[in-house]
Parts: C-alpha cells; sequence; structure tokens
C-alpha cells in the first residue's frame, strides 16, 4: 500500500511540474519538441519524422498552439 501511495504521489509531483512549466512558459510552448530532431537520437542526419525540420532547425510545428 506505501508503494502505491509512494509511486502515485511521484507521479502527481511529475504532472504538477509540467503543469508550472505550462504556466510559466510564454503561451504554454515547449521549445525543441522534436526528440528525433537529437543529435545523440538523430546520428544520420534525417529530418524529423513529426515536422520535416532538419537537424540544424528549430521544429516548425512549435509555432501551432
Amino acid at each position: 500500500m506505501k508503494l502505491a501511495l509512494l509511486a502515485i504521489g511521484l507521479l502527481g509531483l511529475g504532472f504538477a511540474g509540467i503543469a508550472v512549466k505550462i504556466l510559466f512558459k510564454k503561451d504554454g510552448k515547449f521549445a525543441g519538441t522534436c526528440a528525433s530532431n537529437s543529435e545523440y537520437l538523430n546520428k544520420d542526419g534525417e529530418p524529423c519524422s513529426f515536422c520535416g525540420a532538419r537537424p540544424d532547425e528549430m521544429c516548425q510545428k512549435d509555432e501551432v498552439k
């Protein structure tokens, strides 16, 4: 029972952290949401599978809310 309560508490803390980030970010936007654009994950230099941005570009979907 203690483990379940601990897990629920940690999940709640994580959600609260995300909510605080959304509240304090301008327009609630997250910058650089293309994980496949990371140089560590994309060794071949392929464009983002989500928005088509190349590794040297910012995510093109950041402008959409």
